[in-house]
């Protein structure tokens, strides 16, 4: 994994909508997406204590999500639009070695939903994965009945590979997740 592979500046997506990584000053931006989404989000997230909502609550997780970025753990970004931010992706859990694999997580906001935002960033991610980190395999999780994911990872060339019962705890309850995989490539680890 080269240096530069973790100092990407952005991804143009349309419409004024980029990807960019996560920044320490996002704090304040990202509890008014949490804010502005929580019922959009609800059905898809783990209940959340009302200080997560806070511009203090999301200094200490931006603080911790880019400690593990620094340690090449986990690989943040926002969606923005201009200074709104509408949206987060993520590769997380990356593992290097002979396993080169990492997890994808995202959302969107509810306003930006339909526009194909989120199909274009996981393509992107998945040739940054792929081409600059090395990894081998992405994988994702969604809940069974969360069809506008599953179409995003099934457009982007993610395929199902089972389902895991009571995978997360999501939304007050033990919730089964459809798992899905992307190979991205069939070169040796490097």
């Amino acid at each position: 994994m080269t240096r530069d592979a973790w100092e990407i500046q952005e991804i143009e997506l349309g419409g004024g909508v980029v990807l960019r990584p996560l920044a320490p000053d996002d704090a304040e931006a990202l509890a008014d997406a949490y804010v502005r989404n929580r019922d959009h989000l609800r059905p898809w997230e783990p209940r959340r204590a009302p200080e997560f909502f806070t511009a203090t609550g999301q200094v200490a997780r931006v603080s911790d999500t880019l400690k593990s970025r620094d340690e090449r753990r986990t690989f943040p970004w926002v969606f923005a639009d201009g200074p709104l931010i509408v949206g987060i992706l993520n590769l997380n859990d990356i593992v290097l070695g002979p396993f080169r694999n990492a997890h994808l997580g995202y959302w969107i906001d509810a306003g930006y939903t339909g526009r194909g935002l989120v199909s274009g960033a996981v393509r992107a991610v998945c040739s940054v994965a792929a081409e600059s980190l090395g990894l081998h395999r992405v994988q994702a999780a969604t809940i069974l009945d969360n069809e506008p994911s599953q179409r995003v990872l099934r457009s982007c060339g993610f395929q199902e590979i089972g389902v895991a019962r009571a995978y997360l705890h999501i939304d007050g309850e033990w919730r089964d997740h459809l798992l899905w995989e992307k190979i991205l490539h069939d070169g040796p680890p490097r």
